[in-house]
């Protein structure tokens, strides 16, 4: 059986270090019709650059429409459907069951997957989605590896697609309403602020017994609170909120990530096919340590033989992460569920870098530096094929701009290290500004440069 690596692509660039990877396939946010139509750069001309670059990689791109529509979207999304149709797609992804129907209807030949946001738990909702010929189901995070067992048991003929790597939203697969409430942004449509994040402090008012019944109308069970509470959101002071708990505490969450690299087999066994990569705006920093580490656990799998977990963890945990758990995979996590600690994620790599270019003669590699590194830092030099231990010894700094260089000219076009134009430098700083560092082999494409936290 082939497992499928699916990774996320939140841009074209990102579609191809993705690929560069191991991804087998990708999965690209239709404009206007995804849910995260915020932080999505994807035009549909990029969509079809990206139907072309797969297929000519014999990969497999799917179309994100994951929208749950309001009347007034229905018709600009089957315009907009018809075209995406015509790029040729490998599937599209669905939540909406009206959409989906429609689609059915005027584009029998459509491939639909249903997306996480449709919260398929269970085997009956498999069959019923199989009768109206939706070809994969993208599992709900709720469930457990025993209950997606049972699904692919008792309807086998439907392809299981499953998330093992990402952040987790605090709502049930995502229905969130927190975002909306307060900051006008529907996470539904698309535009979720990720408020459920964002940092709090409380603030209590002492009230009688009395006044606290006629406030919460609790039931009798309930043991009333002793104070009321208030949140005020650091960015956002003295826009006091009353903020309400019940016997399972407060309803602002900060969960822990996904990580299932300990569970893949267990997946494996359960019969789904696709292991998918969440995705919350990452960089290509995150797409390549998720890519080293899940690659090479599925191509042991395949191949039935295992692999080291714990060293693969390693990988993971370098880069920025909330704390890891195999969240409802392995049960139900209870208290294990939450990061409590602090709001904001931490890392053991620090991400230093895009490398551009490579100049043989100087051995030097043009850096698009996105952190603040030094001569003489000890650094890893990340690539598809492995990673290569450096020392900066050289730092020179040019007078490329990347940022607004890629607005005028070919993104692709390649740069010659300049010695007449180059400052030697002792700290290489972010800001779009580029430098050439000192690398003894050549690190390919797609190469990218970190250093311990």
């Amino acid at each position: 059986m082939k497992l499928e690596l699916l990774m996320p692509a939140g841009s074209v660039e990102k579609m191809k270090y993705a690929f560069a990877y191991g991804a087998d396939a990708v999965y690209v946010w239709a404009p206007m019709f995804s849910l995260r139509a915020r932080t999505n750069s994807f035009t549909m001309d990029d969509l079809e650059y990206a139907v072309k670059y797969a297929h000519n990689l014999w990969k497999k791109i799917y179309f994100t429409a994951n929208i749950y529509a309001h009347n007034a979207k229905i018709k600009p999304f089957m315009a907009q459907f018809k075209k995406m149709m015509s790029y040729k797609p490998d599937a599209f992804i669905m939540s909406d069951p009206w959409l989906i129907n429609i689609v059915r209807k005027e584009f029998p030949e459509a491939v639909i997957h249903l997306s996480v946001q449709a919260n398929n738990t269970n085997w009956a909702q498999a069959q019923f989605w199989k009768e109206i010929w939706v070809e994969r189901i993208i599992l709900s995070r709720e469930i457990s590896i025993k209950e997606i067992k049972e699904i692919h048991e008792n309807v086998p003929d439907i392809e299981l697609e499953a998330f093992v790597h990402g952040a987790i939203c605090m709502a049930y697969s995502g229905r969130c309403l927190i975002s909306n409430y307060l900051s006008n942004r529907d996470s539904n449509q698309g535009t979720c602020s990720h408020s459920c994040r964002w940092q709090y402090k409380v603030f209590k008012s002492e009230r009688s017994e009395e006044e606290l019944e006629v406030v919460t109308w609790r039931p009798e069970e309930y043991e009333e609170l002793k104070w009321n509470y208030y949140l005020e959101e650091k960015e956002r002071p003295w826009d006091i909120m009353e903020m309400d708990e019940d016997e399972y505490g407060s309803y602002l969450m900060n969960s822990r990530d996904l990580m299932a690299i300990d569970y893949l087999k267990d997946l494996k066994d359960a019969w789904v096919i696709s292991f998918k990569i969440e995705w919350r705006n990452k960089t290509v920093n995150y797409l390549a340590s998720v890519g080293l580490a899940y690659r090479k656990a599925l191509d042991a799998l395949e191949k039935w033989e295992d692999y080291d977990s714990e060293e693969l963890s390693e990988e993971l945990f370098g880069i920025a992460n909330r704390g890891y758990i195999p969240w409802f995979l392995a049960g139900n996590p209870n208290d294990n569920a939450q990061f409590y600690e602090r709001n904001n994620s931490f890392w053991t790599k620090a991400f230093l870098g895009i490398l551009r270019d490579y100049d043989e003669e100087n051995k030097l590699v043009r850096v698009e530096v996105k952190n603040r590194f030094e001569v003489w830092n000890e650094v890893e030099i990340v690539t598809p094929d492995g990673i290569i231990k450096e020392k900066v010894e050289k730092i020179y700094k040019t007078r490329l701009n990347h940022s607004l260089e890629k607005k005028k000219t070919d993104f692709e076009k390649k740069y010659v290290f300049d010695k007449e134009i180059a400052e030697d430098v002792d700290v290489a700083h972010g800001g779009s500004y580029e430098v050439w560092v000192n690398c003894e082999r050549n690190p390919g494409e797609f190469g990218l440069i970190r250093k311990n936290s």
